[in-house]
């Protein structure tokens, strides 16, 4: 079948932290505070480095860059923890992700997470919407490689049985476009923590506010 400029993607992949809920803030006050339980100084900066990262990865930069001692997988366990005691207490949702979610429920279009954050907080995100928002969700520790490698995404088209150049994904970062432009899925990039240079293949955009699923593809230039 021909596609025409305003058809609907196939699916629609989302990043989590950043894109779908404003989360790098809670990130940074887990991150300062472990740091700090070690006797530490942690910055704003320093935590703008891992946006985006695998979480391993983040964790080896925390250990790299503080005197805390544990390994990176504890690393994570402890942030995770505190990251999700802060989502449960209010989840931070992006300007217009809801509604734009709502609108793929309404239009049949299949919606995934592809997310470096691991299972524990990718579920306590999703348990806040409705039943069946996501028809899958992609997560850090279920990947052998963080994006930027295009892994994740690769993933999450194949468990929806469409193909990447069908979708679109939502992004925040350099790291997360990096990936699901690798992987062949034309990207909106929504800046939010960290600046997103412009790339071939990602269009960006200032925000969700007001757009529905057939708005995706115009604001491609498809």
């Amino acid at each position: 079948m021909t596609e025409t400029p305003n058809a609907l993607p196939a699916a629609v992949l989302w990043d989590m932290d950043g894109t779908l809920v404003d989360t790098e803030p809670y990130w940074m006050i887990a991150e300062h505070e472990l740091v700090e339980e070690f006797g530490g100084t942690w910055t704003d900066e320093l935590g703008t480095e891992l946006v985006g990262n695998d979480l391993i990865t983040s964790a080896e930069f925390v250990i790299a860059h503080s005197p805390v001692t544990l390994a990176p997988a504890e690393v994570v366990e402890r942030l995770l923890v505190r990251v999700i005691e802060q989502v449960r207490a209010h989840v931070p949702w992006r300007p217009g992700a809801q509604e734009l979610l709502a609108d793929c429920r309404r239009h049949g279009v299949p919606c995934a997470l592809v997310t470096m954050s691991w299972t524990s907080l990718a579920r306590a995100v999703v348990d806040e919407l409705p039943e069946g928002t996501f028809a899958t969700v992609v997560t850090g520790d279920a990947v052998t490689r963080g994006k930027p490698d295009p892994e994740a995404y690769l993933v999450a088209a194949d468990r929806l049985g469409v193909r990447p150049g069908e979708c679109v994904a939502i992004e925040d970062s350099p790291k997360g476009v990096a990936s699901a432009v690798a992987a062949g899925v034309p990207t909106l990039a929504v800046p939010h923590v960290v600046p997103v240079p412009r790339t071939e293949g990602s269009v960006q955009i200032p925000s969700l506010r007001g757009m529905g699923v057939a708005d995706l593809h115009p604001a491609l230039g498809r």
